[in-house]
This record gives C-alpha cells, structure tokens and sequence, in this order.
C-alpha cells in the first residue's frame, strides 16, 4: 500500500461573520457572503481567492449561482439583491423593491428567474430585463424559500408553522404543508422533487409531496427526525438525494439517511452557530458556514481511500448494444461516452471531447457511433480508435436525440432550436434542414425502409419527412399536450406515440391518420414500445403502471401494477415473453407478457438507499443474443448487465457485471505514530480513541475492475513517514485521509488466515 499520503480539507478563515456560501454547478468554483459587506470567490483546485465582489452597503445575507455558473445573485441587509458576472466580478443589476432586509435570494433551476425573500414577501425577478415578475405575499413571517426541481412551484415557509407551495407564474397556493413550530424554519426540496425536508427548532420533518389531479392536496408528512440539540438552521440534500444534512446553533454538523432516518455521521469542530450547510455537486464533500468566522470542508465518506474510477462520475442518460459486437456503450452527465466489453464489463475506452451533457448515442450497422450533447454538438466516432471523425456543428439548441438510418448513411439530429437535421456520415455534411415545428424536438427515429423518417416536437404534433427532398409529408395533430416518444412498428407501417395528454395514439404511416387512441392512464405516458412481433404495444406511465395494448383491436390486454414509484424505462425482451421495467427510484420487475404476472421482483424498500440503481428512460436495453439479458445505466454513474434464467416456472434475474467506482474502503483501522499531521488533527485522533493501540491487522475491502464481487485482502497502511496504520481510518469530519496510488489489488486473501 505505498503511495498513501494523509492531508487536510481546506478552513478559510475571516475576520466576520459568514453568513452563506455555495458552490458553482460544476464545483469548479465557492463563493462565501460575509457580515462585512463582500462576498469572496475561490477556486476549488487550490482554494485560492480568484477575485472580491463589493457593493453592498451591508452584510451579505445569502448568495445562489446561475444553473450555468456565469452569474452570482446576492441579498444583503441594505434591502438590494444584486446580480453579478462571475467572469468579470461586474455588477449586472441592481435589483430594488423590498422594504425590508433581503433575508434570502434563489435561482430557478432553469436560470430565468430569481426569488429574494423578506418579512412577509418574496419577490420573482426577470434575469432577463431585471424587472419584478410578481411578489408573492404571506400572511405571517417568511422564514425560507425553495424552488422545486422542474421550477414551476416554489415552496415558503411561515413562522406560523406552514410551508405553502405556489405557482411561480400564478402565485396561486397549490397545498400547504402543515404541523411545524414554524420559528426560523428551513426548507429544501430533493433532487427529484418528491420530498421536501422542512426543518424547525431541534426537528426535522420529510414530507412526501402528492400533488395528483388535485391542486390542494395536503403532503403527507413521512419522517421526523429528532436531530439537534438546540435549534436548526440550514438543511440540505445530497444531489443523489440519498442523505441529508443538517446544521444548527450547536454547533454540528450532521448527516442523515434519508430512506432510514438514522444519523451516520455528527461532524464536529465549530465554535459557533452554524448558519449554513450544503453538498458540493458530486456529493462528496460538505461546506458549512459558522458564526465562528470559518468556513470548514468535510469528507462526506471519511475514512476511505478513493482510487481511479471507471464508472462515469455523474448519472448514465442512455446505454445502447453494440449490433456487430459484444460492446456497450453509455453516455453521461459527466460529458463522456464509454465503451464497455459485455461480456465481462471490463471498460477499455473513454470517449472524449463534448463539453456539456452527452444526451444520447447510437450505433450503427457498421458499427460507428454517434453522440449529442447539450453543447448543441453531434459527433461521429470511430469506436476502435476512439477519434472523433466529425463534429457536426450547426444547431443552435440543446440537441436531444440521434439516430442512424438503416443503411447507416446518414444521421438525424432533434434540437430544442425546433429544427431537425440531416447529416452525411462520411462527409460530415448537413443535408437537409428540416424546420417546421413551433416548439423544441424531443425524438427522431427512421422508419425501417428508409425512405422517410419522423420527428414528435413539444408542439404537440408528429411531422413524417421525406428523406430524399427534405419535405414534410403528413403533419400529425391529435395530442392535445407534448409528445414524449415516437417509435415505429417493425414492418414501418405504423407509428405508436406517448403523450403528456396521457394517451398513447396509433398512426397509419401512409395516411397519416390516426387509427387507434389507447386511454386508461391517469398520468403523462413517459414511454413507448412495439412488441418485437408487431402485434403489441407497451405503455409506461407516471401513473406507475405499464399497459399492454393490442395492435388490431385497441384494447388493454394487461394492466400491469406493482411499482410504488414512477416508472423510468420498459423494454421487451428480443423473443416478446417477457417485460423489464424499472421505477426512477431502483424498483425492477419482470413481467410475463402473456400472462401480465410478475415474474421477479428488485425491491427498492429492501435496498440500501446507496445501492439503489435508478434507472433513467433511455437507459434500459435488452441484448440482442441468445441468452436474455438486459443492460441498465444509472443515476450513479454505474453501468450493469443482468442475465435472465428460466427454471419450469421460476425466473431467475442474475447480475453479471457493473462497473465500479474502484473505492477501496478501510474500516475500523485505529492509528499509530503518525506523524506529519496538523494539532487539530492530532487532537480529534485522541478524541475519538484512534491513536495508540498496537498495530493489528487491517482488513481493506476493494471492488475490482474485472469483477464486482467484494473481495477481503489483508494488509498493513503506512503513511509517508512509513508509520504502520491497523484497524479503520478515523470518520473524521474536518480531516480525510487520501490515497494517490492508483495500484489495483488483484491477490484476495482470506482475513482469517492472512499473516498480513
């Protein structure tokens, strides 16, 4: 185990007060408002201060970064928010209006607005004109605001004890949250918007958020956590979403299991009121905000030592089988594309070169790939070399989907500029522009003879486009909300379509009329699929069901109802027995198509919340082989193969592979003689009893490259001044322990029977 180095996380010290800080959306960046009028700006590489933002006539009460990190808004004691540019430290607006001190200021998650808040008002502001939108009223003391995920609500807490959830736009109150203390109570919502954590005095409550049809319907209130030991002031989620923590006047720090309610970890070292605490975007470190004028970084996983990944560091968007090979591909959040053996999960290539969230791939028959990205790029890779043989510029908009044709010729590209584009292959060349939807395009895909292919837009229509002129055939109108997804039928006759209308609608590809509209789901359809035989179609809906409909007569053959969560992903296994789905929050089932009976079951409820493998709609594909199996990406950046037996009646579900995240984990060491370490550190190994006992064997536990099972090998740690380590690192909070050898352990060795 050479190579293992100790060292701290940063402590930044001031002169005041610090009453926000917050890191930028990709955490290159971490800005800290402070009670001296300033908000300090650093670069998290080397926690250098990059530049001063001054202007505020009095203390700094809350700061928020843009979604895209270009901006800071900030609220102050002089009854201003200000909007700054983080590339030039200029001010941009100077936002007036409140007539009292701003208390607290909030991006919309999608950049267009901002939320600043005081004693009885919160005020929505235009990003674009500076202009006030709206001003939300309260009949009682605000304490804290919060927008939901998707941006359309916004949540505010009174110090009557109620939370009300509003309309952004309307300002009209959907429901209201009620049964808290309600002094200085915070709040957040989770990534996913289901839950929403309200916190007062020494309590913190999680609520379930059950909106339905009905606009009033009052949350139901799912954990209460007896946390502090004297009153709470910040809380906040983890971006996975799986741990929560909280902060408060004692001065802790505390981290919380979302799905069990326990505490894992109580961080200490403040000297004063903590006022604000948060997650860094890769959920690994924590940064808190006292009123001891310091600003500490913690481990979230304190005690690991972490090693070279080869999942993908954020979450999978889609997986997809190679059709020549035995190779998967997936694309993430993290802006990769990565090329996975399937039969033994060994990932041997990186696919770089986008600069923002690779959306989707695709391969095509001879084997090429192609990605898009929210950077409005297309790329065309070769898959053996790992180049990239054309980037494909020319969108103006985010483009969502591609797609090959048959023939593999020639590539389609979806955008949210509304346009679909058609691109040669081998010379890189746009061959049509195909414009006529009024709303971005969702989804393109060719039909299986290749002469036209179909875009659906958010403008509730599908266009079916000729793929030799360029012109628009027949424009299908029928939906009466957005489409989410278009799929052909295998002999290309027919196109099948979900809706947020919640319908699914049959189309005849020749008249471009619609034959059937299938209605039963009590929530938008988020996918569909055709049977491989053609007879049959597959509906997945928010409303956590999955029907099955007949092609010919229209009717449901099979409702199938088991997930308690929405569901992300449904595909048909290559022969059309059986059906996979997966719920956002890791539920799998399998299906017996004919019979609608659920053949296994992957329980989310049995699951540890970290375990949890979350499925999104793009990333659930059968193989196409001999032996069912299927292929699943995942929030946490891991890809997994599951091989499918049957035995008589029973259906076996097998994981064959996953990638993993390389973490080499020490528990339970205890440390002696290190030495090199700074006096606090020192003095929390003495604290907590991890210094002086005999050196004894340490047990080290590491997931292999090759091979995901667990492996036991019996080992000695030293650190640089060759001091022997034996039994778990120390979980500190201010100090973390980080190896920098990226040797892999192959040798396992039973920690019974191991000398060392």
């Amino acid at each position: 185990m050479a190579g293992v180095q100790f060292g701290e996380l940063p402590l930044l010290k001031y002169d005041c007060e610090v009453n926000s800080c917050v890191y930028s959306p990709d955490g290159s960046s971490f800005a800290v408002g402070l009670f001296d009028d300033s908000i300090s700006v650093y670069a998290t590489s080397n926690w250098e201060r990059t530049f001063t933002l001054d202007g505020h006539s009095a203390g700094v009460t809350g700061i928020a970064y843009s979604p895209n990190g270009e901006r800071i808004v900030s609220g102050s004691y002089d009854l201003t928010v200000r909007v700054w540019d983080v590339a030039t430290g200029d001010c941009l607006y100077i936002l007036i209006g409140h007539t009292s001190s701003v208390d607290g200021v909030a991006y919309s998650p999608q950049g267009n607005v901002v939320a600043s808040r005081c004693d009885y008002a919160v005020r929505i502001w235009d990003m674009e004109t500076g202009d006030c939108r709206s001003i939300i009223s309260s009949h009682s003391s605000i304490n804290d605001m919060a927008f939901s995920p998707k941006g359309d609500n916004i949540a505010v807490s009174s110090r009557d004890g109620t939370v009300e959830v509003r309309d952004v736009v309307t300002g009209e109150c959907r429901y209201i949250l009620g049964g808290n203390d309600g002094w200085d109570m915070s709040i957040i919502y989770s990534p996913q918007g289901d839950l929403l954590a309200s916190v007062d005095r020494k309590v913190m409550k999680i609520w379930e958020v059950e909106t339905g049809e009905c606009r009033h319907t009052t949350g139901t209130c799912v954990r209460t956590l007896l946390s502090h030991d004297q009153s709470i002031s910040s809380v906040a989620y983890s971006p996975q979403g799986d741990l929560i923590v909280s902060a408060g006047e004692d001065m802790t720090v505390r981290l919380w299991d979302v799905e069990t309610g326990e505490c894992r970890q109580t961080m200490t070292g403040h000297t004063g009121t903590v006022k604000k605490v948060l997650f860094s975007p890769k959920g690994d470190c924590i940064a808190s905000a006292s009123e001891d004028r310091t600003v500490r970084l913690w481990n979230v996983g304190a005690g690991t030592i972490r090693k070279i990944s080869n999942n993908h560091s954020d979450i999978v968007l889609s997986v997809k089988h190679s059709p020549r090979r035995n190779q998967i591909a997936s694309c993430s959040q993290d802006s990769t594309i990565r090329i996975w053996d399937a039969e033994t999960g060994v990932h041997y290539r990186t696919l770089i070169g986008h600069t923002d969230w690779v959306y989707n791939i695709a391969y095509s028959p001879q084997d090429r790939l192609v990605s898009c990205s929210e950077d409005k790029t297309v790329r065309l890779w070769d898959v053996e070399s790992g180049t990239c043989r054309h980037i494909l510029t020319g969108h103006s908009g985010d483009v969502y989907t591609v797609a090959f044709s048959p023939n593999g010729t020639q590539v389609a590209s979806a955008s949210g500029d509304k346009i679909v584009r058609l691109w040669n292959t081998e010379t890189g060349e746009c061959q049509h522009i195909l414009i006529g939807h009024s709303r971005p395009v969702w989804f393109v895909t060719y039909s299986p003879q290749d002469n036209h292919i179909a875009s659906a837009s958010d403008d509730k229509t599908i266009r079916l486009w000729d793929l030799a002129t360029g012109d628009c055939q027949h424009t299908l109108i029928g939906h009466s909300e957005g489409i989410e997804r278009i799929v052909y039928s295998p002999n290309g006759n027919q196109i099948a379509s979900a809706s947020d209308d919640n319908t699914i609608r049959l189309w005849d590809v020749k008249e471009g009329l619609c034959s059937h509209i299938f209605t039963g789901h009590q929530q938008y359809v988020i996918r569909v699929v055709y049977s491989p035989q053609g007879n049959q179609v597959a509906s997945a809906s928010n409303d956590k069901t999955v029907r099955l409909w007949d092609v010919e007569s229209g009717e449901c053959h099979q409702t199938l109802i088991g997930h308690k969560k929405q569901i992300g992903a449904i595909a048909y296994s290559p022969r059309g027995d059986l059906m996979a789905s997966w719920s956002d929050y890791g539920e799998a089932i399998l299906w017996n198509v004919e019979t609608g009976e659920c053949r296994w079951t992957l329980d989310y409820d049995a699951v540890t919340t970290k375990a949890r493998h979350i499925i999104l709609r793009h990333s659930l594909v059968w193989m196409s082989s001999d032996v069912d199996s299927f292929i699943t990406g995942c929030r946490s950046g891991s890809v997994r193969v599951w091989d499918v037996t049957r035995e008589g009646d029973q259906y076996h579900v097998r994981m064959r592979w996953r990638s993993t995240n390389g973490q080499l984990t020490v528990e339970e060491a205890r440390i002696q003689d290190v030495q090199g370490l700074s006096d606090l550190n020192k003095r929390l190994l003495t604290q907590r009893g991890a210094v002086g006992e005999p050196a004894i064997r340490l047990g080290l536990r590491e997931t292999s490259k090759k091979v995901i099972a667990m492996t036991s090998v019996v080992s000695k740690l030293k650190s640089p001044s060759n001091t022997t380590a034996s039994n778990s690192l120390l979980p500190s909070a201010a100090n973390v322990f980080t190896a920098h050898s990226e040797q892999q352990i192959e040798q396992v060795a039973d920690p019974e029977t191991s000398e060392n």
